[in-house]
């Protein structure tokens, strides 16, 4: 699995940005947000549990962390079709401010390291990534546990801060100072 510091991987993915089957679908590679933050997070599989509750969460964030000039990608390996479905279907993913991108060939799966082997899907696993393409955050959790999408941002106002955060540090307390 790639970690902190290794350079996320290149990709070229179709997404989905809205629910009318004419103009939902569009392409995304690591150029398409600049120079800005990624947190990008992949789940198991759509039309699951515990998956929607997670990707509505980010949703629900989704203008901090565009305040912090990152952009939210959420990931999964099935196709753009059932991504569509599922957005169309769902009431909490409805109106998702975020792409939701088809890693139907695994490839990005795979380049992280996260394909689940014994259940051949993307494993719950969030990664932020800093304007250069640098892995600076990996978060791993059981296919059965869904993740704390608050956290994700505390770490990525920890990051963009540049400064040493203890434990528990929250925007805005006082970071640690070496004398």
């Amino acid at each position: 699995m790639l970690g902190i510091g290794e350079q996320f991987p290149k990709f070229s993915l179709k997404g989905v940005i809205n629910n009318d089957v004419k103009t939902a679908f569009k392409d995304f590679d690591n150029s398409s947000f600049g120079k800005k933050w990624q947190i990008v997070f992949f789940w198991p599989k759509d039309f699951t549990f515990v998956c929607p509750t997670e990707i509505a969460a980010f949703g629900k964030l989704d203008k901090e962390f565009k305040d912090r000039d990152a952009q939210v990608l959420g990931v999964s390996t099935d196709s753009e079709f059932v991504h569509l479905a599922w957005r169309q279907s769902h009431k909490d993913l409805n109106s998702l401010p975020f792409p939701m991108l088809s890693d139907i060939k695994r490839e990005l799966s795979v380049a992280l390291g996260i394909l689940d082997k014994k259940e051949g899907v993307s494993q719950r696993a969030t990664y932020i990534v800093d304007p250069e393409g640098v892995i600076r955050f990996v978060m791993l959790t059981d296919l059965n546990v869904g993740r704390n999408s608050q956290e994700v941002l505390r770490v990525l106002d920890a990051l963009q801060s540049d400064e040493l955060c203890p434990c528990n540090w929250k925007k805005g307390e006082e970071t640690i100072k070496v004398a």
